[in-house]
């Protein structure tokens, strides 16, 4: 391209390039999905009232968050900042990093440390927690609040909240979001769309995991007619690394074990990526988020794990099915959980001994 020695496109922020009319015409969109049998009516009816009753929210999701949980809390945010309600969007961090590839997310004037939520807020939301831990230095404030909706779609969730919005079957936590955006009578604008999007992008993984409806692809549809560009968004997600994750990379994938006897018979891969490679090489744990994505195409493993060590030595570990086990099931087991193709959980032993805890709880859900 002209003006670039590269040859590369110019760079455009996804979050920047609203349509000629920002706000969709929701009567030419595709309807949108309706309530989940899941979730009951009440449930929702609570939310709603508590939400319009509020002066104040305050809009958390967990801790190190994936673009389905800021982006969630931003889309809310934008939401409830366009009905006239002071919100404010948090994450139980110290420091508060938000995620490179989530840095094009718009409404992020939003986001206060956790150190300047109140101590007993009127009202928290938390998006795509499935338990109280997950919320890190937020936990006490959000369980003092006066009121806590928890917005969720893991099979784990434990039910904590006095109002629960908690769906298996969403294929992401953006999806009932939405639900209740819609239900407020907000309207549907480029930068609620952006943050939407790439909460639903990527937890269907773009669209391809198992969970994924022709409801999620209508709610895309929806999503796309406010005019946001779904390419930017998918090369911010996927396509974009530094050189030094690739580095990071190529030495987690040389590391790689693979044990077909494992899982039944029916294989596990597994690396690990210590810390001093990500030091080495100047590379942000979010960075290394999906590694994971790599090692589970390997065709002879059922179960793929990648172990990331943090600064303090701990471990967190990601783990991917194929279908024959219920990772939530086992990384429940080590303190963690998750959905059935798709689970975590952070280990404190040494990497050694956390992949034999994770073998073994995986035989034992093979065999119940």
């Amino acid at each position: 391209m002209a003006g670039d020695p590269a040859g590369r496109p110019p760079a455009v922020d996804p979050a920047v390039e609203p349509a000629a009319d920002s706000a969709v015409d929701e009567a030419a969109a595709p309807a949108p999905r309706r309530a989940r049998a899941a979730i009951p009516e009440h449930a929702w009816e609570t939310a709603v009232k508590l939400v319009g009753a509020a002066r104040e929210v305050h809009l958390v999701c967990h801790v190190s968050p994936d673009g389905d949980a800021l982006g969630s809390a931003l889309a809310a945010g934008l939401a409830l900042r366009s009905l006239g309600v002071d919100a404010f969007v948090s994450f139980g961090d110290d420091p508060q990093v938000v995620p490179a590839s989530l840095s094009f997310l718009p409404g992020q004037d939003l986001l206060i440390p956790a150190a300047e939520v109140p101590d007993a807020p009127e009202l928290v939301v938390v998006f795509d927690v499935a338990s109280e831990h997950r919320l890190g230095l937020l936990c006490d404030k959000a369980l003092a609040a006066r009121e806590l909706i928890v917005i969720d779609h893991h099979s784990s969730n434990n039910g904590f909240g006095s109002c629960r919005l908690i769906d298996p079957a969403a294929p992401a936590t953006a999806v009932l979001a939405d639900e209740l955006l819609r239900r407020l009578g907000v309207p549907l604008t480029h930068d609620i769309a952006v943050c939407l999007y790439t909460g639903v992008a990527t937890d269907t993984g773009s669209f391809k995991y198992t969970a994924t409806t022709p409801a999620t692809h209508e709610l895309a549809a929806r999503l796309l007619a406010t005019g946001i560009r779904q390419d930017l968004i998918s090369r911010q997600l996927w396509d974009t690394a530094s050189f030094g994750y690739l580095k990071v990379l190529a030495a987690a994938l040389e590391r790689a074990r693979l044990e077909p006897e494992a899982a039944g018979g029916r294989g596990l891969v597994w690396t690990v990526v210590p810390h001093a490679d990500r030091e080495r090489h100047g590379v942000a744990m979010d960075e290394v988020e999906g590694l994971i994505d790599v090692v589970r195409k390997a065709a002879e493993a059922e179960v793929a794990l990648v172990l990331k060590e943090g600064e303090d030595g701990s471990f967190y570990g990601s783990s991917r099915a194929k279908g024959a086990v219920d990772l939530g099931a086992v990384c429940a087991g080590l303190g963690g959980g998750g959905h059935a193709y798709a689970a975590g959980f952070t280990s404190y032993d040494d990497a050694a001994t956390t992949v034999e805890r994770f073998r073994t709880l995986l035989e034992n859900e093979l065999r119940d």
